[in-house]
């Protein structure tokens, strides 16, 4: 069983980041002012598209990563009770496909449901504050949880899953202006110098979040391979 979760664990990275090097390239061809506004949302249509597979695995990566955690615990526990039984781990996976459900509705249908786009927003924000605790307290902590084998690998796989998220919604607020600039006058065919230069700030705006993400990522996985200074 551990075998089967490593494995899908390892999959949603392998997803998440291909999918993100689609994200990036088509969206050379959205911001380029040279060609047709047909053109640019086909393209527009194309990054969408493959955006939905690592919106997918970065959620599913939470739960993937509980399961893998109740499954090689090593005793950990809270007061006595263990850390992660699978009684939790149901409710964990039941809650991650709705916020999939969520993630999917918002990007299908964007702005079209606001309630939605708040519910989403606010797991996020939740999951980034969550995260970051444990990941923190497991860095710091001489025995987090109970767990005597050492686990800073862990609290800093932890760690950089938050950043992760936390980059994405960096990309969100960074992309505010780019749906009335392309929308309202890139497809009208009435976009300006000015405008170009909205759209392709804002996309460009959110490189640094992009590699908050793939280096968080990478690092994430590299942790996960090696766990340095475990006591295993």
């Amino acid at each position: 069983m551990l075998e089967i979760f490593l494995y899908l664990h390892i999959v949603l990275m392998v997803f998440w980041l291909g999918g993100d090097l689609g994200v990036f390239y088509s969206s050379r061809y959205v911001i380029d002012s040279s060609l047709t506004p047909a053109a640019r949302h086909t393209a527009l249509k194309i990054m969408l598209g493959l955006d939905l597979g690592p919106k997918i695995c970065l959620i599913l990566f939470l739960p993937s990563g509980l399961t893998l955690m109740s499954l090689d615990a090593h005793g950990a526990s809270v007061w006595g009770i263990p850390l992660l039984p699978w009684w939790l781990l149901v409710p964990a996976w039941i809650g991650a496909f709705v916020w999939v459900w969520l993630m999917w509705t918002d990007h299908h249908e964007p702005g079209a449901h606001p309630t939605v786009k708040r519910i989403d927003w606010a797991i996020r924000i939740a999951v980034v504050a969550g995260m970051f605790a444990a990941g923190v307290f497991t860095l710091v902590a001489a025995e987090p949880f109970g767990v005597t084998t050492n686990p800073k690998w862990l609290g800093g796989k932890v760690v950089l899953y938050a950043c992760a998220i936390a980059a994405g919604l960096g990309i969100r607020r960074q992309l505010k202006p780019f749906g009335p600039a392309f929308f309202g006058r890139v497809m009208a065919g009435t976009a300006g110098d000015e405008d170009n230069a909205v759209v392709k700030s804002s996309v460009n705006g959110c490189l640094p979040y992009v590699w908050v993400i793939w280096g968080s990522v990478l690092l994430a996985g590299l942790l996960g391979v090696a766990k340095p200074l475990a006591n295993l």
